[in-house]
């Protein structure tokens, strides 16, 4: 027999409540919505546990995806954010000795930010906290079923993304 969690009862109490209730559509979503929260918190501790605020890993986030240099401008773009707080991030940043500012190689009116190794380490430390518990949640899983699984959430983003609601970085 399979082992029940928290949703098969939730599912069982609104079955009666409301009898059109599809039972797989309900469990997934609310499964989903159960899982999304928990990898929330364990990322929040990560954050906590690097001593990381959020707009922080953010930044070192979005800087390390473009190879751990970039124009502020660029960074904003990524962020979605003025350039002037994209500034006030990385004055915070650098007072901590996660990034520098070096003159742009291309444009002596502008500078880069690049990561330090310390920012690079710390950012690595809480990305690879949250990993690690994706990899024992997931690891539940033989890779094939993985596979299936991201298969089947994409089918499901498409579908979502297609009304501009969900696309996000």
């Amino acid at each position: 027999m399979q082992k029940r969690d928290w949703t098969d009862g939730h599912v069982e109490r609104w079955k009666p409540v409301l009898p059109e209730l599809d039972p797989d559509v309900e469990g997934a979503v609310t499964r989903m919505n159960k899982l999304s929260v928990h990898l929330r918190r364990v990322r929040e501790q990560s954050l906590v546990d690097f001593a990381l605020d959020r707009q922080e890993f953010d930044t070192l986030h979005k800087l390390a995806g473009r190879g751990g240099k970039a124009a502020p401008s660029d960074l904003a773009a990524d962020l979605d954010l003025a350039p002037a707080s994209v500034t006030g991030r990385l004055d915070a940043l650098e007072r901590r000795g996660f990034v520098r500012r070096t003159p742009s190689v291309t444009d002596r009116r502008r500078v880069d930010v690049e990561l330090t190794d310390e920012g690079r380490s710390t950012w690595i430390g809480a990305m690879e906290f949250l990993g690690n518990e994706e990899d024992r949640l997931l690891g539940v899983l033989a890779k094939d079923e993985r596979a299936l699984l991201n298969d089947m959430l994409r089918r499901i983003m498409v579908v979502a993304e297609d009304k501009g609601g969900a696309g996000w970085d």
